[in-house]
């Protein structure tokens, strides 16, 4: 039996502004307090795991841990078939320090070098921690293609590059409340609240 999150605050784990406010917009219906790990000025720890749900547990724990309250964080990113599940857990570090994913799109476009095999998945892993190290995890995946160029000014990240199956159009380009319904994050924020709230 998974422990309920009893809040009111909940602290999201991450100094990501896209990532905090699509995590918001999950959890405002759930009456949840939220305050994001960057407003309380906690450091970002080291995501040393070998899985999304390795590291999102890192930093849950970290918030946590610092911040006295539970804290909710997410690890996801891109998994690119014909690069054998790259950037995957790297996906940030191939946006570089400044976190620019135009650059990091264009590393993925350069790696595919021309591969006709555009199969990718966004996959998304959520941990939920306590201040006393208890740990709730849950994942979610969401499968498509990638499109070049990017297109869509809408979502963060690798959004302008991913068109999930079933659609034509990217999750740059998707209504956010669209892509709410389908996203990686969104099938495992399903699992989430099931259990935890």
């Amino acid at each position: 039996m998974a422990r309920r999150f009893d809040g009111p605050k909940l602290v999201i784990a991450s100094h990501n502004p896209g990532k905090v406010r699509e995590i918001a917009d999950l959890l405002a219906l759930h009456g949840a307090e939220v305050v994001s790990a960057g407003d309380l000025g906690l450091p970002e720890p080291v995501e040393d795991g070998a899985s999304f749900r390795a590291n999102a547990a890192i930093k849950a724990n970290a918030a946590a841990a610092a911040s006295g309250l539970p804290a909710l964080a997410d690890d996801s990113g891109l998994a690119v078939e014909a690069l054998n599940g790259e950037p995957g857990i790297h996906s940030a570090r191939w946006a570089g320090p400044d976190k620019d994913f135009g650059v990091a799109m264009e590393k993925v476009e350069a790696a595919l070098a021309g591969a006709r095999d555009r199969r990718a998945h966004f996959a998304c892993a959520l941990a939920l921690a306590w201040p006393d190290g208890h740990v709730e995890t849950f994942e979610g995946a969401v499968h498509g293609r990638l499109a070049w160029p990017p297109r869509g000014d809408k979502g963060f990240g690798y959004d302008p590059m991913f068109v999930p199956d079933g659609h034509e159009i990217t999750f740059g380009e998707m209504a956010p409340d669209d892509k709410h319904a389908i996203s990686h994050r969104a099938r495992a924020f399903a699992k989430l609240i099931a259990a935890c709230f």
